[in-house]
């Protein structure tokens, strides 16, 4: 019996289920057999972009368990986000249109502002999604987020997308989309993991009634950095004695101690993995709490440090981890 997954209300009303499937690089026949897995084991919230250039694998996982009889389209949680290159308002609704015909699926629960910063448009042949200059810096361009934003409405009102929200935006962005909105964004998807646990931005955005979905949340485990930091200390939770002590403490792994801490903390994590085990631990997080003891064990990794620190984009005027949160 694949386990139930609880939801939260966004403030537009509509629910979203508290974990995901992530399928950032899982791509061709892996994004495909990755998604069918995910809703065979009860993941209900499906997270891509176009910038992964996955949509198509997604929408036909979700189709084919639709005519399976397993779900409805109603059922899932479909997330996509448009690019970085199609911030102008003129291009956004063509953005849009793209990843609903890459989906095909009809409508879009919930789409993103991938990141605040606009880079140079490349045209759409999907090959210039990084428009880099000579230096290895995104060529950027200097549309204001808000105009994009005004245009990600529209969406709303044609019933192309059912609710709008934004990804990697700081507090100080945050408050300057709030006073300019019509709709208010319902999430701000953000790295979000033992490393850098957000709480600051998780309490601003907890205020505002604007949900946090949490990415990277297992800290990328796949990333080639080496596991033990100064002193021989693991760097990452999940390599730590401490941590595996929790999880055996209540039979669970040290994956799933992180994932029950981060909807402890109030986050939507979205774990990627295609790896049916992996899959199946990754949900399997709602039999269980961390006492205060856990959690602030928990807190202890918190560096601030990011995985994803998108250094290449840095001069940008919109570039968001100048801040703090």
């Amino acid at each position: 019996m694949a386990p139930k997954v609880p939801s939260v209300r966004l403030n537009n009303g509509l629910e979203m289920p508290v974990l995901g499937l992530g399928t950032y690089l899982a791509t061709e026949e892996e994004g495909i057999a990755a998604v069918k897995m995910a809703i065979d084991e009860g993941y209900r919230h499906i997270d891509t972009a176009y910038f992964y250039q996955n949509e198509n694998q997604v929408g036909q996982a979700v189709r084919a368990k639709i005519a399976e009889g397993l779900i409805k389209r109603e059922d899932v949680f479909i997330v996509t986000k448009v690019w970085n290159t199609y911030h102008a308002p003129e291009h956004v609704a063509e953005a849009c249109q793209r990843s609903l015909d890459n989906l095909g699926l009809g409508y879009i629960d919930l789409f993103l502002i991938h990141w605040p910063m606009g880079w140079k448009f490349c045209g759409w042949t999907g090959d210039d999604l990084l428009p880099m200059n000579a230096n290895g810096k995104s060529i950027d361009s200097d549309v204001d987020y808000l105009d994009t934003w005004k245009a990600m409405e529209s969406l709303v009102k044609e019933g192309k997308v059912k609710s709008i929200g934004v990804s990697n935006f700081n507090s100080e962005q945050l408050t300057r989309l709030l006073a300019n909105c019509e709709i208010k964004p319902v999430t701000n998807q953000v790295e979000c993991n033992p490393g850098i646990n957000q709480r600051k931005l998780i309490e601003f955005c907890r205020q505002r009634d604007i949900v946090i979905t949490a990415y990277s949340p297992l800290g990328r485990p796949n990333m080639a950095d080496p596991v033990v930091g100064t002193a021989g200390i693991p760097k990452h939770a999940l390599d730590d004695p401490r941590v595996i002590a929790i999880g055996q403490k209540y039979g669970k792994s040290a994956g799933q101690v992180v994932l029950r801490y981060l909807v402890e903390l109030g986050t939507l994590p979205i774990p990627k993995s295609s790896k049916l085990e992996r899959i199946r631990q990754n949900i399997d997080i709602f039999d269980f709490s961390l006492t205060e003891e856990d959690i602030k064990l928990m807190d202890g990794f918190n560096t601030g440090g990011r995985t994803v620190p998108f250094h290449f984009s840095s001069e940008h005027k919109y570039f968001p981890f100048k801040l703090e949160y």
